[in-house]
């Protein structure tokens, strides 16, 4: 009776280390291909780690902070989706609480100062301020767009990490792409 229950305890441990195997198995075969992929789940979990964020203006008189990001990969799409609440303050006002949303759009792109990926091209798709009467005036639209500027230049979406540029080695990453709701990073020689 020993026997099988050694047997089923190494078969249970065979399979443990398979599954756990099975988490990178698919950066590793895309890397053999050439190919790296991320997933939605994989990004998020990035975004998460880096918001919320207060930016200043006019020497504090106006602040944006950003916060609650939420990135889906649309199907069919060649761009990912951002969408984030936001607080808007003037004069010392909280801007710590959501007063509406905005979303945007992007392609991505490999920095390797960074070593992460970048917004490219990016597009506010949807403002919605509905809590601030409405109105999106100017310093407000001016505020977002030089957020989404400096982040697009200087913040990663994703950075990647240590153990997946030591397996990569001396190859080049080359373009990045979305497609059938992944991100791609491919690699040259």
């Amino acid at each position: 009776m020993r026997k099988p229950a050694a047997l089923q305890l190494a078969l249970l441990l065979l399979a443990g280390s398979l599954l756990a195997a099975c988490s990178t198995l698919n950066a590793v075969g895309a890397l053999l291909g050439n190919q790296v992929s991320f997933t939605q789940p994989q990004l998020q979990q990035s975004l998460n780690r880096n918001f919320p964020r207060q930016y200043d203006r006019l020497g504090g008189l106006v602040s944006l902070t950003l916060m609650n990001p939420r990135l889906s990969i649309p199907t069919g799409s060649n761009r990912l989706r951002l969408d984030f609440d936001v607080g808007l303050g003037a004069l010392g006002s909280d801007s710590t609480q959501p007063r509406g949303r905005f979303a945007l759009t992007s392609a991505l792109r490999f920095d390797p100062a960074t070593r992460g990926l970048h917004l490219q091209e990016p597009m506010i798709e949807h403002v919605d301020v509905a809590a601030l009467g409405g109105v999106m005036n100017t310093t407000s639209r001016q505020l977002l767009n030089s957020w989404l500027a400096d982040y697009a230049r200087e913040e990663p979406v994703y950075r990647l990490d240590n153990s997946l540029l030591d397996r990569i080695g001396a190859r080049r990453i080359g373009s990045t792409e979305i497609r059938n709701g992944l991100v791609v990073v491919n690699l040259g020689d």
